[in-house]
């Protein structure tokens, strides 16, 4: 009911995802400040994002967080339903799908980059998600974006897609993005539309949380 990109850009982590399902963004993606990001989609447990994050923070690599989960003990009896997504520091993203992932599934990775998707109309759209995000040109949430939708417009998901969200982490410690359309016909549209309020506006956001003394004034009623 899922696909989702993942992406390193410099310092920076970012995750776009989509779904037939409400609310995506809020139980898939995660991302750590100068650590790393992960998903954990397909009849999703948000606490397998959670113990990759740790896994990343702990030694760093990717392949033997994703290793750690899917072996752990006490998963055994669930980890069939996964569908998993990792990315470090350097050097590609792994992924993994359980035997019982939904319907058509498939990953693909990168240097820097990792996307997977299920019940997808084909096993091609994660490979769509990665070629069309490195041709993309832009801020880093604009080539998200872009990614997303030439998924869609490549066949996405079997059904209709309902929700959507992408989240960037930057060096300064939290999401300097975090966009989500929980809800509608046209979410990715939907999320666009957000991204054109929120970009021009994000770097001022940041500064008013480093320097609240020099930063941009709100210029709304009341602030005078």
């Amino acid at each position: 009911m899922t696909f989702s990109l993942v992406v390193r850009d410099g310092e920076r982590f970012g995750i776009a995802a989509s779904s037939s399902s409400p609310a995506v963004a809020a139980r898939v993606v995660h991302l750590r400040p100068g650590v790393g990001a992960a998903t954990s989609q397909n009849i999703t447990d948000p606490l397998l994002g959670t113990d990759l994050l740790e896994g990343l923070t702990e030694h760093g690599d990717a392949e033997r967080a994703l290793a750690d989960v899917t072996g752990a003990a006490e998963n055994q009896k669930t980890i069939a339903y996964r569908q998993l997504t990792v990315l470090g520091r350097s050097g590609p993203g792994v992924a993994f799908s359980g035997p019982h992932t939904l319907g058509t599934f498939a990953s693909a990775t990168a240097d820097g980059a990792v996307a997977a998707g299920n019940m997808l109309s084909g096993a091609h759209i994660p490979d769509v998600l990665i070629d069309a995000y490195a041709a993309a040109t832009g801020e880093l949430e604009e080539r998200l974006l872009a990614a997303m939708k030439a998924a869609v417009a490549a066949g996405g998901e079997e059904g209709p897609v309902h929700s959507a969200g992408m989240a960037v982490v930057a060096d300064v410690g939290w999401r300097v993005t975090d966009l989500r359309v929980d809800w509608a016909d046209d979410p990715l549209d939907r999320l666009g539309d957000l991204l054109d309020v929120w970009l021009p506006q994000r770097d001022d956001y940041v500064r008013r949380g480093l320097d609240p003394a020099g930063s941009p004034s709100y210029g709304v009623p009341g602030d005078e």
